[in-house]
């Protein structure tokens, strides 16, 4: 795409019920982004996955359609390990931090925001009760398949490693599924799931990195956009879960920033 954009996010001058049907016409008069990748090799993901964008002055919008024979979704616990099965994701960078964003097609969805070690200071803009390492669910993470025994620590990660904190739930957010099929029922052939995401502008200001909110014409933001998806051969799990996304990493990480897609943001 131009200017090594990969996806441009048209605004809108209403907002969207989110009820996870992307039938309706705003989504239908969107712009569809391509087939997902794999994540490694680019080759076109064996399922169709596509996602579109829209924003309006007040809120991001995201719709996924995500094609699937059997859409199966057995965890239902807010904040469940939801990548153990299939699932889509979207995260969002922040510079010094970002966001992570998992959903199945049982809509439990899965939150954490990091912040990058060294951008953690006394006084700094995270220094607040909301980011607080001393809660119980407050981690270090140092990466995503990327740490051996020379590098356990840190990761290998120019910038070391980031502060998880699990327990952050996005202000506003809001997500819904609608299934193509039967959940869980896999005597039949199901078309697949689609999901809608909204957030509220007015609480993306930490991820706004000194960037307008609302977007003015023009700018750009990282995201990821992607799906992993749980396959079973001959009764044993394939490992790791075949990932697919908008744009390929050339390796098995979701967690590199600056791997991830660049949305241009026009009115």
């Amino acid at each position: 795409m131009k200017d090594n954009i990969d996806y441009t996010a048209q605004k809108i001058s209403t907002s969207i019920i989110v009820d996870g049907d992307i039938r309706k016409e705003v989504w239908q008069n969107a712009q569809w982004s391509r087939r997902f990748i794999d994540m490694v090799t680019a080759d076109p993901g064996m399922y169709n996955t596509q996602s579109a964008i829209l924003w309006s002055d007040t809120h991001l919008y995201i719709a996924f359609f995500a094609e699937e024979p059997f859409v199966e979704a057995k965890l239902t616990e807010r904040d469940s390990i939801i990548f153990l099965e299939n699932d889509l994701e979207l995260f969002i960078d922040g510079g010094d931090c970002y966001y992570e964003l998992e959903v199945n097609a049982a809509n439990t969805i899965y939150e954490v925001f990091f912040i990058w070690k060294d951008a953690y200071t006394r006084g700094s803009k995270f220094d607040i009760p909301i980011f607080d390492v001393h809660h119980q669910q407050a981690y270090t993470f140092g990466g995503n398949y990327d740490r051996d025994d020379a590098t356990f620590w840190r990761g290998t990660n120019p910038r070391g490693i980031r502060w998880a904190f699990t327990n952050y739930d996005m202000p506003g957010l809001q997500t819904a599924v609608q299934v193509d099929g039967t959940l869980n029922d896999n005597s039949d052939i199901d078309n697949g799931w689609s999901l809608e995401i909204a957030i509220p502008w007015s609480s993306l200001g930490l991820l706004a990195n000194g960037r307008a909110i609302p977007p003015t014409n023009g700018d750009i933001w990282n995201m990821f956009l992607g799906r992993f998806q749980k396959l079973v051969q001959n009764g044993i799990e394939v490992q790791p879960h075949p990932a697919t996304a908008l744009n390929s990493h050339g390796v098995y990480d979701t967690h590199l920033p600056e791997k991830w897609s660049r949305i241009a943001f026009v009115d």
